[in-house]
């Protein structure tokens, strides 16, 4: 391990940066002081700015010596920070690192924390030279498991009933990532961005520390997570379990819920998008992502292989597939589907 101070880190969008008496206003308005936000976290809301304050001062004064780490997340275009990300427990025997963080639900589904974590987990590897980051969360809070797996965190599994937070005694489920994986995902992505990138695209780095993801896949991942909400419309129907995200040809991203019904009458989340594109008054498929109810990504069933084949009879073994997004593998419709009776 070679333990840093909280540098000043940035990504696209964000700056993380050490915190200032002076974040303690923000930090109470914009995070801090929402019940909600706290819900599944191990500390109160706080009830006056005063509390917001003594947690910066302990902040303030844990930078030093270096090895502690503690973030404020603010987006470049705001100024202010709207929420913060630390590794908690570093523990020098195993070289790994905890990781927790939040923001306020002003800013939730826009891929900022996500954003935060993947930078403070390059960070870790490449400069602190951790060998782990692990993470954990709440299942009854599934979007934050979200979070770890898009940035290439593994589920490891659910320890029940082994921590306490706001609601109580809670099971936690633990993501983890090795640097070795890091490093694996890193130069794969590498590799396939050498063969297409070209002089308009971004910079390699930037998009190898979003994620190893190249930047379309992320912002489908991103859209399609952003309508993901699992809910009961009545008795009889129930939406948004699954959520998918279908790009054109002309760059556009569609997406679409899935609606579950007692009969026959439901629809699946990869159908629902491609009759959005439709609707929009395209036609060619691209692209097609997928998030299951427990936050993975999956491949399309059945009837959405056999509308993408008919709508695209001449061409749909070229449809890209995202697959599994713990490796970020992808295939093509060809692939998941080599024989059809569309010849």
């Amino acid at each position: 391990m070679n333990p840093k101070i909280t540098k000043r880190l940035e990504t696209k969008r964000l700056v993380l940066r050490q915190f200032t008496k002076n974040d303690a206003e923000p930090m109470f308005r914009n995070w801090a002081s929402d019940p909600q936000v706290t819900k599944f976290l191990t500390w109160h809301a706080h009830e006056s700015l005063d509390t917001s304050k003594s947690v910066i001062d302990n902040w303030i004064e844990s930078y030093q010596p270096p090895g502690n780490y503690v973030w404020a997340i603010e987006p470049k275009e705001l100024g202010e920070p709207i929420g913060c990300i630390d590794a908690s427990r570093v523990d020098e025997r195993t070289q790994s690192a905890t990781i927790g963080y939040c923001i306020g639900k002003s800013w939730w589904g826009r891929g900022f924390t996500a954003e935060a974590l993947q930078e403070v987990i390059r960070f870790l590897f490449e400069e602190a030279c951790m060998n782990c980051v692990n993470a954990s969360h709440d299942p009854r809070n599934p979007n934050s498991g979200k979070v770890m797996r898009k940035c290439g965190m593994r589920y490891e599994g659910t320890w029940r009933a082994g921590g306490v937070n706001n609601q109580g005694i809670c099971d936690e489920s633990w993501y983890s990532i090795l640097k070795s994986e890091f490093e694996k995902k890193a130069s794969a992505f590498k590799r396939e961005y050498d063969k297409k990138a070209s002089p308009k695209q971004q910079p390699l780095e930037s998009c190898v520390r979003r994620g190893f993801l190249d930047p379309v896949w992320e912002e489908m991942y991103q859209k399609a997570s952003a309508v993901q909400h699992g809910r009961n419309i009545s008795d009889y129907v129930e939406a948004g379990g699954v959520a998918a995200a279908v790009l054109g040809a002309s760059g556009r991203i569609y997406t679409g819920v899935c609606v579950d019904t007692c009969c026959t009458l439901g629809i699946c989340a990869e159908r629902n998008a491609i009759f959005h594109m439709l609707t929009e008054g395209e036609q060619t498929i691209r692209r097609v992502l997928a998030i299951m109810p427990d936050g993975h990504i999956g491949p399309p069933c059945g009837a959405c292989r056999e509308l993408m084949v008919q709508l695209m009879p001449h061409a749909y073994k070229d449809i890209e597939i995202m697959i599994d997004d713990n490796e970020r593998r992808t295939v093509t419709l060809g692939e998941l589907t080599p024989e059809w009776w569309i010849s």
